[in-house]
This record gives C-alpha cells, sequence and structure tokens, in this order.
C-alpha cells in the first residue's frame, strides 16, 4: 500500500471545499482503503464512516481528534474543520480558523 501526499488544493480540486468528511474520505483513498478496512481502523461501522464521509453527520469535536489521532491527521485541521461544518449547517456566514499556540502556565 503507497500513501500518497497532497495538499488541500489537491483535495479541494477533486471533492470540492473542504469538510471533515471530505478530508477523511480524501486520506482514507489516499491509503487505498476500503471504507470497511478505515471503519475497522478508525472503530466504526461502515454506515457511520460513510455518514461522516457524506456530511450526514458531524462528529463531535472530541469523536473527531479521536479519529484524528488513530489516522495521523492534524488535530488543530480537524478541529477548525467540524467547527467550520457545525457552523455551515446552520447557514450561518462566518469562517473560523483555530491557533494551535499552546496556552501559557498562569
Amino acid at each position: 500500500m503507497t500513501t500518497k501526499k497532497v495538499g488541500i488544493a489537491e483535495i479541494e480540486k477533486q471533492y470540492g471545499p473542504l469538510t471533515f468528511g471530505r478530508l477523511l474520505k480524501s486520506h482514507r483513498e489516499g491509503e487505498e482503503l476500503s471504507q470497511v478496512a478505515m471503519a475497522k481502523k478508525l472503530g466504526l461501522s461502515k454506515q457511520s464512516l460513510n455518514d461522516l464521509e457524506s456530511g450526514r453527520k458531524i462528529p463531535s469535536i472530541r469523536r473527531a481528534v479521536q479519529i484524528a489521532k488513530k489516522i495521523g491527521l492534524l488535530e488543530d485541521l480537524i478541529i477548525q474543520l467540524v467547527l467550520q461544518d457545525q457552523i455551515d449547517k446552520e447557514k450561518i456566514n462566518v469562517r473560523v480558523t483555530v491557533d494551535s499556540t499552546p496556552k501559557k502556565a498562569s
């Protein structure tokens, strides 16, 4: 199995504007995994993975971070995408960015 490295521009060109589901699907296809194999790797059912990839379901931030850790995706990007998906679902015209700068001790 060969891992293909692609950037956000390539993902958006092939799948449309980046969402959590589109990133997840792009990663799965880049790893050349079936939905069944990817679902097993994530500890999900195939239907749950399909719902996430298609955008029918948006995971909680905690669940999205767990998924990111299991497949090696950047947590701050995943958090940003999930928050943006939630905002877009509510049809609110706001763009989200996430700053992963660590908190300073008080």
